[in-house]
């Protein structure tokens, strides 16, 4: 009876450590069915669906601050040397801050960005994001830009995006199309908002979104998915010569897809203007390559385009891992995740009333971040050395030297031989 016992035991065990094991590998077989399409060639440019999930970090922003944000983000290194630069300096406020800034050799809208110190720290800490999003607006500056009015308007249609006591929503027509500005209600108060965006548009296809940041003094506009970081009064870092929100370096021309720099607020502030025209006029922007750093454009085009204005002199300067490695349209942010070439679009994983079903879910992204897509695949293993070159022969060795012959011996008489 025992070895029956036994055996049956044996079975029992069996059978579960089988059971266990089909458990284990069935879902990576499924998985291993659904291998993502090859890699897209380098320099291609980024589909609607790809532009749409990296502007939904910053589509909400007010028009200014947004522009201001997609044109330093095209100087990746001196964004990350601000960053740091303001931590090294968090006795500096006010005045004495903008003033400090002006001295830094930073493009305009970098040095400008110091007011904005939640800002700054999202851009610094998701480097790679920050690069991503320079490139996509240096090669594709009007799919840039109409995806950021296409996002604002699927939060519009879904009811989640509305004037609000920090910010003016409206929509204007122009040439017979519609655009949606959002500026602050109070000119001269400014309020980031933080939001998430799975909230507002549902899962991301491409981009993994960033983990939730909220800023400290954060004001809460939409439970816990959509709130405002503290008012920052922008007067009290320009003085008496402030002329509001309005006056500010940088604002988007929907139609025409062109960021408009405002060269009066560039000239007043001292700010480093070297590419502006009319110093109180206005003008279109224009990428400014010497303050590139030396970090590498996405595309030949893109380099060979900007080549010939950069000063040949330029002390080159250290590149930050996540600066240096991040090649723009072909990867996604966070740990250089490949993107897969463009599959067909699923409807009902991005919809804009899609989004968390309740607050467990939201308080789990907002601890975890977006840690549940999976980890972040290594960076690629360097190349392998080239095969050594053949060595040089060995020398031949030196023929041994011969036996002087013996001297002769002096003629008679001690004469020297004639």
């Amino acid at each position: 009876m025992k070895m029956l016992q036994q055996r049956f035991a044996g079975s029992d065990r069996a059978a579960i450590l089988f059971l266990g094991l089909w458990l284990a590998f069935a879902p990576l077989s499924a998985t291993a069915q659904q291998q993502p399409p090859p890699l897209p060639p380098p320099g291609q440019t980024l589909t609607p669906d790809q532009l749409d999930d990296l502007v939904a970090p910053i589509a909400l922003y007010p028009d200014e601050l947004l522009s201001q944000i997609m044109v330093a983000a095209t100087y990746p290194l001196e964004v990350v040397e601000a960053y740091q630069w303001t931590q090294r300096n968090p006795n500096l406020s006010g005045p004495a801050l903008t003033e400090a800034a002006q001295q830094q050799n930073w493009d305009p809208s970098v040095q400008a960005l110091v007011v904005f110190p939640d800002v700054m720290k999202r851009l610094n800490d998701d480097v790679t994001w920050t690069t991503n999003l320079g490139n996509a607006f240096l090669a594709q500056q009007n799919d840039v830009m109409d995806a950021v009015q296409r996002m604002r308007q699927r939060a519009q249609q879904a009811g989640k995006l509305q004037s609000t006591p920090q910010l003016n929503v409206q929509t204007t027509n122009e040439g017979g199309q519609s655009y949606i500005d959002i500026e602050p209600a109070d000119p001269d108060v400014i309020y980031v908002p933080v939001y998430d965006p799975v909230w507002i548009w549902g899962p991301p296809l491409w981009y993994p979104y960033p983990r939730w940041y909220w800023p400290p003094r954060t004001i809460l506009g939409g439970g816990l998915y959509f709130g405002f970081g503290g008012g920052i009064n922008i007067g009290l870092f320009f003085g008496s010569g402030w002329h509001g929100w309005g006056g500010w370096g940088w604002h988007p021309g929907w139609r025409d897809r062109r960021v408009i720099v405002n060269n009066r607020f560039i000239h007043e502030y001292n700010f480093n203007g070297r590419n502006i025209g009319n110093a109180h006029g206005t003008s279109v922007w224009s990428h400014d390559p010497e303050h590139r750093g030396g970090v590498p454009y996405a595309n030949p085009g893109l380099r060979d385009r900007f080549r010939g204005n950069v000063r040949q002199n330029i002390a080159p300067r250290s590149i930050p891992e996540g600066v240096r490695n991040a090649p723009g349209q072909t990867f996604e942010r966070f740990g250089n995740r490949n993107i897969p070439n463009n599959p067909p679009r699923q409807q009902q994983n991005r919809g804009a009333f899609g989004g968390m079903e309740n607050g467990a879910a939201a308080n789990t992204h907002a601890e975890h971040g977006m840690s549940s897509l999976g980890p972040a695949r290594s960076a690629p293993q360097p190349r392998a050395a080239p095969p050594q070159q053949r060595s040089a022969p060995a020398p031949r060795p030196a023929p041994a030297p011969r036996a002087a012959p013996a001297p002769r011996s002096a003629p008679p008489g001690g004469g020297r031989r004639r």
